[in-house]
């Protein structure tokens, strides 16, 4: 059973940041694509960012290209996602999902297997 727990959400105030990371227990993460996820109240999921298993591939919605970075520590088996400059439309619930084989481009579609139950990211003064 494939697990994914996101943490390190929270209020931050505009122009803050974050680091959230996605961790998983069933499986070595090392083996998954990764991708990012964000749901804002009312608004449907949106795909922010993935990467490939080795890193080679990433991509960015273009709300949020030059703001965060994705990245992969192999070692730790946790996947994260730098998110700065954050302004109240960066609100929302983040989850990050895995897909298995992932070994050319990454996708910021829906097509993930996996999914964590997410974490809360607030931007307000």
């Amino acid at each position: 059973q494939v697990q994914l727990v996101e943490s390190g959400g929270g209020l931050v105030q505009p122009g803050g940041s974050l680091r959230l990371s996605c961790a998983a227990s069933g499986v070595n993460l090392n083996a998954y694509g990764i991708g990012w996820f964000r749901q804002a109240p009312g608004k449907e999921r949106e795909g922010v960012s993935c990467i490939n298993i080795s890193g080679s591939n990433i991509d960015y919605a273009d709300s949020v290209k030059g703001r965060f970075t994705i990245s992969r520590d192999n070692a730790k088996k946790t996947v994260y996602l730098q998110v700065n400059s954050l302004t109240p439309e960066d609100t929302g619930i983040y989850y990050c999902a895995a897909q298995a084989f992932t070994f050319g481009a990454c996708t910021l579609s829906n097509r993930y297997a996996y999914w964590g139950q997410g974490t809360q990211v607030t931007v307000s003064s």
